[in-house]
C-alpha cells in the first residue's frame, strides 16, 4: 500500500540546510501548527505551548546556543516547543478545568481529580519529574507536525542539540511555567534528500502470539 501518508513518510528527513529565500506561507504553516495542537496527551493535560520564531535577529542570536546548527537561522519558520511546568499540578486549578471541557457529573470529576492526583503522585513531586513527563508527550506533538509539513511538500528538522537553559534565557522564559523540549524549524530543502536508511521491517516489529 503506498497512499498519501507514506508518500509523505518517505519524503520527511532531517533538512540540515534550508532554502533561506523560501518563506513558508502563513496558511500552510498554520495547518502544521494545527497537527500539534489537536495531538493526544496524557490526560488530555495539552502540556505544551508553541513558539512561532521567523525574526531573523532572534534566530541569530539562538544559533550560537544551538550548537551553531545552521537550520536555526536558515529556516522560514522556527517552532519552540515547551513542556508545561505549572499547568499539570493539581494546586493549579488547570487539570481540573481541562476535565470540566466535557460535561460529567460531579462525581465523576471527582473519580478523574482523584485517579489523576494518585497517578501521577511521584510524576508531580518535582518541576524535574515534571519536564520529564511532559517533555516525553511533546514529542507526540512535534511529529505530527512534522508529518503534517511533510504531507504538503514542508521540511523540517527535529533539534535537541541546544543549551537549555541559555535558550530560555534568550527567550526570557518563565521557567516555572514552561520549559524547553525540543525546537523544529520548517523550511524548504536546499539539496536533494539523500536516501532513506531504515531497519528492515522484520527487525523492528515483533507480532505476539
Amino acid at each position: 500500500m503506498n497512499n498519501d501518508f507514506m508518500k509523505a513518510m518517505d519524503f520527511r528527513h532531517a533538512c540540515k540546510v534550508f532554502d533561506e529565500n523560501r518563506v513558508i506561507p502563513d496558511e500552510q504553516m498554520h495547518y502544521i501548527l494545527e497537527a500539534g495542537r489537536k495531538s493526544p496527551s496524557s490526560f488530555g493535560m495539552e502540556a505544551w505551548k508553541f513558539l512561532v520564531i521567523t525574526n531573523r535577529e532572534l534566530k541569530a542570536v539562538l544559533r550560537p546556543k544551538c550548537w551553531n546548527q545552521v537550520q536555526i537561522t536558515s529556516c522560514s519558520h522556527l517552532v519552540v516547543v515547551l513542556a508545561g511546568i505549572e499547568g499539570v499540578k493539581p494546586q493549579s486549578g488547570i487539570p481540573k478545568a481541562r476535565f470540566m471541557r466535557r460535561d460529567m457529573p460531579q462525581e465523576t470529576l471527582d473519580f478523574y481529580l482523584d485517579l489523576y492526583a494518585k497517578h501521577l503522585h511521584e510524576t508531580l513531586r518535582s518541576d524535574a519529574d515534571i519536564y520529564a513527563w511532559t517533555a516525553r508527550q511533546t514529542y507526540i506533538a512535534a511529529a505530527n507536525m512534522m508529518t503534517a509539513a511533510a504531507y504538503i511538500g514542508i521540511d523540517s528538522c527535529p533539534i535537541e542539540g541546544f543549551e537549555k537553559d541559555e535558550v530560555e534565557r534568550i527567550l526570557e522564559l518563565d521557567t516555572t511555567q514552561y520549559q524547553l523540549a525540543l525546537m523544529l524549524p520548517f523550511g524548504y530543502r536546499l539539496k536533494e534528500q539523500s536516501p532513506q536508511v531504515r531497519l528492515p521491517f522484520e527487525a523492528v516489529v515483533e507480532f505476539l502470539k
